[in-house]
């Protein structure tokens, strides 16, 4: 979501700071004369509660140690908080600064996070939010509050030890799917959308779009960090799959790790590092196939990796081992038909939906089907068994699989594209979201939370790409719209709005969308890089969104970044 900082176009938000009942976003920015500015965000709200962002950032000297006090005029009340420590007086409240975040070096932000009751009926946003007990006021003069400038031969760390982690995210009632970044990259909202694009030499060759199919290698992933950098992913020509950190302005930083893998599916990102998502070669066996050619037995991996880039550990999500070959009964893995997978987090854990081969045992032979598979792994490594959202199999026949975690539900939410009744459903059980035709042109995009209860997903019929609005069965909402295309992509912008995209021509177009109530924001605009069917746009905390694409050269690729909007 945007971080607000005081500019002239942004004063106009802090005067609308009433949040009326049912709405989901309120966003007001102060600054301090301590050399700050200050912004209050409820990023989502419910009949009883919300969850909201406060960021901290430091546009004067260096300090250690941080405070943050207001008051509630509406009796809220905060319940549970990450990033920072709160406590709650009445309707005052205030929050201290972490062992891993209390240092904020020049113009760069701190933030935390928590989910609060409200009466239902109102919810204003605080105005006398404080820092280091002076009230925050517009004003940059002279410190006012102990300021420390750490010593240059032992700069403390942005980021919390790995070997003892701050918590990453709250409890699965919590509303953040992601901790919040102890330091922002501050980039500046506009008034409309603003495209960015950065052509990153990574210094190897990196796998070309080929034909774009389901049943093609994916060439590249991003993920966005807590602290608004990022972790880029592609595919090798060299049967490896690459892994590089972006800084704040999508440049690469160090040297590229890489590991053994022949597809890449998706990369997602934390405080500590991250997981990518990865096909290795498996073997399929000797069991007699019933009918058809053979196929390629491969296996996913999770692969967590941390912030240097190093493997921590990694998981099998298929169930491929040396006693269980591809085309033996119950095996679970992946072919060349449609496999390609997503991740998503609740902080704690990570999950894994993706397309997946199923052996059945068929008299003397075996048949082998397609369907897709959900599996969720602990912190550790290990496979969190009977996970309450994870399954064997899910939708029949599946493609576009999508995943998103649900704060609000504490339950991971799903989608697929299926000829099972060609339709857009939930899987596990079969849920119908919109009812297609089998025609060959049903495909699925992605899915994102609404800013009220529910989800949006984006999908095509027939090259016209529709979002629908549902929350456990069918769609309450259908918004048919100008796009024409067979691959719309879908992502969250900021606090209560997402973004469509989809390919127009050499390069692709877009609109923003109001994450509520489904309207259209603004006007179209391009983004000049050239579109993948199957690749996704990720969401960033400060409420930018970026997408990886085809670079310049073989080994380059391009970075198109959508800026905040104000």
């Amino acid at each position: 979501m945007p971080k607000r900082r005081l500019r002239t176009a942004l004063l106009a938000a802090a005067g609308a700071v009433a949040v009326a009942a049912g709405a989901t976003t309120a966003v007001v920015a102060y600054a301090a004369s301590t050399g700050c500015t200050v912004s209050y965000t409820v990023r989502s709200q419910w009949s009883t509660g919300f969850s909201a962002n406060v960021a901290v950032t430091n546009v004067g000297d260096p300090v250690r140690g941080w405070t943050v006090r207001w008051t509630y005029a509406a009796g809220q009340t905060v319940t549970q908080a990450w990033g920072s420590t709160v406590s709650q007086n009445g309707n005052a409240v205030t929050a201290t600064s972490a062992s891993w975040n209390g240092t904020l070096r020049t113009n760069r932000t701190a933030s935390f996070g928590f989910n609060g009751t409200w009466n239902g009926s109102g919810n204003p946003t605080p105005t006398d939010v404080s820092l280091n007990g002076v009230l925050c006021s517009g004003q940059v003069a002279a410190t006012t509050s102990p300021a420390v400038t750490p010593p240059a031969s032992t700069p403390p760390a942005s980021t919390p030890p790995v070997s003892t982690p701050p918590t990453s995210a709250p409890p699965t009632s919590a509303a953040p799917t992601t901790p919040p970044p102890t330091e922002g990259c501050g980039r500046q909202a506009a008034a409309g959308p603003v495209v960015k694009v950065t052509d990153v030499n990574v210094g190897v060759p990196v796998t070309g779009y080929g034909q774009e199919g389901d049943t093609e290698p994916l060439p590249m992933a991003i993920a966005s960090t807590p602290s608004g950098d990022s972790w880029l992913a592609w595919r090798g020509t060299d049967n490896r799959v690459y892994l590089g950190k972006l800084d704040c302005d999508d440049k690469l930083v160090g040297t590229p790790t890489s590991f053994e893998g022949i597809d890449l599916q998706d990369v997602q990102a934390d405080a500590n590092g991250g997981v990518l998502l990865l096909t290795r070669r498996g073997e399929c066996g000797d069991g007699p196939l019933c009918g058809g050619s053979s196929s390629p037995c491969n296996t996913m991996h999770m692969i967590r990796f941390d912030n240097s880039g190093q493997q921590v550990w990694e998981r099998q999500v298929t169930n491929l081992s040396e006693s269980l070959s591809g085309y033996d009964n119950g095996a679970r893995f992946i072919w060349w038909y449609q496999h390609h997978g997503r991740l998503a987090s609740d902080g704690k854990t990570f999950a894994a939906y993706f397309g997946v081969a199923i052996t059945v045992q068929n008299g003397n032979c075996v048949d082998i089907h397609e369907g897709d598979r959900m599996q969720v792994v602990n912190a550790d490594g290990t496979l969190a068994s009977g996970h309450r959202d994870s399954f064997q199999v899910g939708c029949s026949h599946s493609w576009t699989s999508r995943i998103a975690w649900d704060p609000r539900t504490s339950r991971y939410a799903m989608v697929c594209a299926t000829d099972n009744a060609c339709r857009i459903a939930q899987p596990n059980p079969y849920r119908t979201v919109a009812a297609g035709a089998c025609d060959g042109t049903l495909f699925g995009g992605d899915l994102v939370l609404a800013s009220k209860p529910g989800y949006w997903t984006a999908w095509s019929q027939g090259g016209q790409v529709r979002l629908e609005h549902f929350t456990t069965g069918a769609s309450d909402t259908t918004i048919t719209t100008a796009a024409r295309s067979s691959h719309p992509h879908l992502v969250s912008y900021g606090a209560s709005r997402m973004l469509l995209t989809w390919e127009s021509g050499t390069s692709m177009a877009a609109q923003v969308y109001d994450a509520g109530t489904g309207a259209a924001v603004g006007s179209q605009f391009a983004i000049g890089v050239r579109d993948h069917s199957y690749q996704a746009f990720k969401p960033y905390a400060d409420g930018s969104t970026a997408y990886p694409a085809a670079g310049a050269t073989n080994t380059s690729i391009r970075i198109a970044r959508v800026m905040p909007l104000a």
